[in-house]
């Protein structure tokens, strides 16, 4: 049984207890039910059910309301608890659909995110290109106006939901500066003349992921979201409210492999004694409860801190995903250990786990790549202090 103390911290009101129970209680009577054999089909089954049950109206915001960041970090943890999969269907209407319910018009909202709320749609963000993981400034694929319309010309690859989604968010250059600078956002629906799927991705850890080109493929200049040039602050402040999530996913994980980890050192007799009475055990039993403990800390503080109406979390999101991905990673480590030979055999929920993590440790900003963000924000903290 998963440690539920954390819900008593201050960081939560009654409404997010109520939400952890319930969707806990949903969760295991629904998410084991999906057949993942088939990746896609899984994918659209989870959304539609997450739809169903009503979990993916936490997914976007329409017009006067604003995202609940601790809602949607208490989601990702227990539906990562109980299935990667599942966290990654909720995951992606999400950030498919952030800059939608941060930035997007009334009219952009009001097309959208009813589809993505009820499961009827999926969404994809579509950031990141061949050669610019990372360097976001560094796109290059083109949207060009042409009287009351754009062109969209080139590559996005690693697109989560890639292939199966209904609608993208889509960063592409028009041009207004350099860099950063000349970045817009953009609306774009699947199934466009000129917009292909050129491959589908396998990863360690299933997931819908694909490369995507786009060839003189033209959308209304009403499909851009917020201005033009607006569209690196878009993405980096939708991804400044996600990253918090993608912890609390790490989290998840790392709270089953615990859980796993204990059920099988009580439960495995070693000379006539359970596991557990070794204390070398009992130390990675410590180690494991502090990494998973610490890392709540982290995550709920970003997240507090965001609801409690900070403009910008980029120093909290990023400690928070840095440290939970990467002792998330260790936390399942010493769980496969522990299981011996039967933590690397397939079917086993800890080698499972051991494939869930490692992707969290790259996407939506690699872990030396927030080990930079911390650095710079604490030299500006230092720095506007003297």
């Amino acid at each position: 049984m998963a440690d539920r103390t954390f819900l008593n911290w201050p960081f939560f009101e009654d409404r997010h207890r109520t939400l952890a129970a319930d969707l806990d209680a949903w969760a295991a009577e629904t998410v084991s039910g999906i057949d993942h054999s088939d990746t896609d089909a899984a994918c659209r089954a989870l959304v539609a059910a997450l739809g169903k049950g009503g979990w993916a109206q936490h997914s976007g915001a329409p017009a006067g309301e604003t995202l609940d960041v601790r809602s949607l970090c208490l989601i990702r943890e227990t539906l990562a608890r109980h299935d990667g999969l599942a966290d990654f269907a909720f995951a992606m209407q999400g950030l498919g659909t952030g800059a939608i319910s941060l930035f997007g018009n009334e009219a952009q909202q009001a097309e959208w995110l009813p589809l993505t709320r009820s499961g009827q749609a999926i969404s994809a963000f579509a950031l990141t290109e061949p050669q610019s993981g990372s360097d976001v400034a560094n796109s290059t694929m083109t949207a060009t106006l042409d009287g009351d319309e754009y062109v969209l010309n080139g590559e996005k690859t690693w697109i989560s939901n890639g292939g199966i989604a209904d609608v993208y968010t889509l960063f592409a250059r028009t041009g207004e500066g350099p860099g950063a600078k000349g970045l817009s956002a953009f609306i774009v629906p699947a199934g466009l003349p000129g917009f292909e799927v050129v491959e589908r991705q396998q990863v360690i850890a299933p997931h819908p992921l694909a490369t995507l080109r786009f060839t003189e493929c033209r959308i209304p200049a009403s499909a851009m979201i917020g201005g033009p040039g607006q569209g690196f602050r878009i993405a980096m402040s939708v991804l400044d409210v996600f990253r918090s999530t993608v912890a609390a996913a790490a989290l998840g994980f790392a709270r089953r492999a615990l859980d796993e980890a204990l059920s099988r050192v009580t439960s495995r007799q070693v000379q006539g004694a359970p596991l557990f009475d070794l204390q070398m055990v009992q130390g990675h039993i410590a180690d494991m409860a502090l990494d998973v403990d610490a890392a709540a800390l982290l995550v709920y503080r970003a997240a507090w801190t965001k609801d409690s109406g900070a403009a910008r979390v980029t120093r909290e999101a990023a400690m928070a995903k840095l440290f939970s991905t990467d002792q998330a990673q260790q936390v399942i480590d010493k769980a496969v250990q522990l299981h011996g030979g039967d933590g690397v055999r397939h079917g086993q929920k800890v080698e499972e786990l051991y494939r869930d993590i490692r992707a969290l440790r790259i996407y939506e900003g690699a872990s030396d790549v927030q080990r930079v963000v911390i650095a710079r924000q604490t030299l500006g903290a230092f720095e506007g202090g003297k």
